[in-house]
């Protein structure tokens, strides 16, 4: 069958394909209300990939009373056009995400339509702009309701009128009212952006973060100095250098760089589905080695920095002090003194729930892998032990049980479940694994809860699928005519 040769073609294949497989069609959760006012059944917080990807899910299982917010102005959301300086994605390009695996919504669909096969064909990588382009194409086409330029803010317990559980989130358009929220907010999303406390304490006119709003064009002529050898860290080096930077040193505390990238390993459908399920022994054992071994770099990532003469790669040089001398940032390392102008630091993201003004209200109880599992001394690993330990819907977990049990129907998506589910919430080829399940832990938190009314419903249930004619019944005693 040949492909869409328009976008009109291809949305009306769209469109088409979830009409068919919209089974089953019935409605299944009336509208609760909050004194008097109609209430959502799930907020998402978050319109990136990740926020999408769940919205389309739970969609399918017909929950429709839902709606997605972002902080971010409509065509910015995520890391595409913001800090995620990259050329093309780190995935493979026929790589299933938010589509969940409906061929007509994949991006290799749109791409083809778009553009044509032969251009396909011709790309090796999905540029990043054409990913967030495609983005936009889905969340319109799948028909997910977005509500952009909306900051989020603390949750708290609520109830329905019908006296179900419900949270509030204070928003900057007033207070929203949902029965379960999901928590999509990117990689920061249960903490912060982090780097090492010796060189947060410089002036910031001396560092940024690999995600901050960084200008590039001002470093022209500077000698600048990047922290970290993963793909961010190389990005931004990248960009220095071609912004017209005097050199860029890129500094490694590794003898030896990140050549391996592990993420490719376990995208298999027994690895992505099913080590949620595992012993915490294992959860910790997988995913302490790869996060170990960091994320690391591509051919093309390093090629793009390494044409560049006024490129340095330092291994084995972590960076263990840091002060401002005559305008310029001193760095001491084990194999002596560096000074540059300008500090660009990959150093990731921490977990620190505290961190988040949504969980204003309950990061306090909110249990991490700390409280629940102590790995044995050769794997062990502070930094890990902050994750959040996530139960089998993806919810938050009690560090104290009973004292906030309202945060069970605060579900996550995205890198903040990596040790409880794996890349999960983090990684484009997860999600038509991941993105579905974490929609059937919110179905059955809801369906849990509306167990009594269905039963009523049950019971009273009494449209006939037969008409029996009374006459044409053998009944006992009754002599036969």
């Amino acid at each position: 069958m040949p492909a869409p040769r328009t976008l009109a073609e291809l949305e009306a294949d769209a469109l088409r394909d979830l009409e068919l497989t919209a089974h089953p069609r019935e409605p299944w959760l009336p509208p609760q209300r909050i004194g008097g006012a109609p209430i959502l059944d799930v907020l998402i917080i978050g319109a990136g990939q990740c926020g999408l990807a769940v919205a389309h899910a739970l969609k399918r299982d017909r929950v429709d009373n839902l709606l997605v917010l972002d902080r971010a102005a409509h065509g910015r959301e995520g890391p595409w056009t913001t800090y995620g300086r990259m050329r093309a994605l780190r995935s493979l390009k026929d790589q299933t995400g938010p589509d969940l695996r409906f061929p007509s919504l994949t991006y290799q669909a749109w791409h083809e339509a778009a553009f044509g096969r032969e251009d396909w064909e011709r790309m090796r990588w999905i540029p990043k702009e054409l990913w967030n382009d495609y983005l936009l194409w889905f969340r319109r086409v799948t028909r997910i309701p977005v509500r952009n330029q909306v900051e989020a803010g603390a949750i708290s317990p609520a109830r329905t009128d019908a006296g179900l559980p419900a949270l509030r989130v204070e928003t900057s358009e007033g207070p929203m009212f949902a029965r379960k929220v999901v928590l999509a907010t990117g990689q920061e999303g249960v903490g912060h952006w982090w780097m090492p406390e010796h060189l947060a304490a410089l002036p910031a006119a001396f560092r940024a973060h690999t995600a901050d709003d960084i200008d590039f064009r001002a470093l022209r002529g500077k000698v600048v100095a990047v922290l970290g050898a993963g793909a961010s860290a190389m990005d931004n080096a990248a960009v220095a250098l071609e912004e017209g930077a005097a050199e860029v040193h890129l500094f490694c505390r590794r003898a030896e760089p990140m050549v391996v990238q592990p993420y490719r390993w376990l995208t298999f459908a027994g690895f992505l589905r099913h080590l949620g399920e595992m012993p915490d022994e294992w959860r910790w054992r997988f995913m302490s080695y790869i996060l170990g071994l960091r994320e690391g770099f591509a051919q093309d990532h390093y090629d793009r920095v390494m044409k560049h003469a006024n490129f340095t790669m330092h291994v084995g040089r972590p960076w263990e002090s840091a002060r401002i001398e005559q305008g310029r940032v001193v760095l001491g390392t084990p194999s002596g003194e560096f000074r540059a102008d300008y500090l660009i630091l990959g150093t990731g993201v921490r977990m620190d729930p505290a961190a988040r003004p949504e969980l204003a209200h309950c990061a306090h109880n909110i249990a991490q892998w700390r409280d629940r599992y102590t790995p044995p001394p050769e794997e062990a690993n502070p930094r890990l032990g902050l994750f959040p330990y996530l139960d089998q819907n993806s919810a938050f977990t009690e560090k104290r049980p009973g004292e906030t049990p309202w945060i069970a129907d605060i579900h996550l998506f995205g890198i903040g479940t990596t040790m409880s589910f794996g890349p999960s919430g983090s990684s484009i080829n997860a999600m038509a694994i991941s993105a579905p399940r974490l929609a059937a832990g919110v179905t059955r938190g809801l369906f849990a809860q509306e167990m009594p009314r269905l039963y009523a419903e049950l019971r009273a249930y009494d449209m006939k699928q037969v008409e029996i004619d009374p006459a044409r019944l053998a009944r006992p005693g009754l002599a036969a005519e």
